[in-house]
């Protein structure tokens, strides 16, 4: 039996058990869930777990296949890759700055997770922008072409 078969049996079942779970929950209303800390635990909960199983068959089927990946392709691409990415984690985390902030909740915001915080979005910026203009310039290429 092959790979894509064994996935798709898996698949196939954690939906059915998935619908089953959300069918309880469903059946069993929002106020009612809200109201009972036993029927949170007794409804929500399982669908919690099947949530936390997906994530780690997806983390672990991912793993598996970029290190399968990794030896069977050009680990000198990769490794260019990463470094790349590393490059802009470090560049959006020298253009940033930290402070302490007071949150809304009472708080705080240590300058530390604050500077991570903005190196996390000017990551995600400047990689979007790499995103958007390669996909530009590959529609400029093909009306080149």
């Amino acid at each position: 039996m092959t790979i894509h078969k064994i996935l798709k049996y898996l698949a196939l079942v954690i939906g059915v058990i998935g619908l089953i779970l959300l069918a309880r929950i469903i059946m069993a209303g929002d106020d009612a869930i809200e109201a009972s800390a036993s029927t949170q635990a007794s409804v929500v909960t399982p669908m919690l777990w099947l949530s936390y199983l997906v994530l780690l068959v997806v983390i672990v089927l991912v793993a598996f296949f970029v290190i399968k990946g990794l030896f069977r392709g050009n680990i000198k691409n990769t490794l260019i890759a990463v470094g790349a990415f590393v490059l802009i984690v470090v560049i959006a985390y020298l253009v940033t700055d930290g402070t302490q902030m007071d949150l809304k909740d009472g708080g705080t915001l240590s300058a530390s997770a604050s500077h991570w915080v903005g190196a996390g979005l000017v990551t995600f910026y400047i990689l979007a922008a790499i995103a958007v203009g390669a996909m530009v310039l590959s529609g400029i290429r093909k009306l080149i072409k």
